[in-house]
């Protein structure tokens, strides 16, 4: 499957959704870690987050 930003199911720009739709997770789960992950300092959730919207393609389905 290809790593896409989802159309469907996006709270900002699809970038969670997405990741969900590829790896076959509740797109809330992944959400809840770039969270803790921003919560927590663990690496640049944030910076990741804005790289993957600007790299992933849109899904228009």
């Amino acid at each position: 499957m290809k790593l896409v930003r989802s159309y469907a199911d996006k709270f900002v720009f699809g970038v969670c959704g997405g990741l969900a739709e590829t790896f076959g997770v509740d797109s809330t789960i992944i959400r809840l870690l770039f969270v803790a992950a921003t919560i927590f300092g663990v690496g640049t959730p944030v910076l990741l987050y804005i790289i993957l919207a600007l790299l992933m393609p849109q899904n228009r389905y």
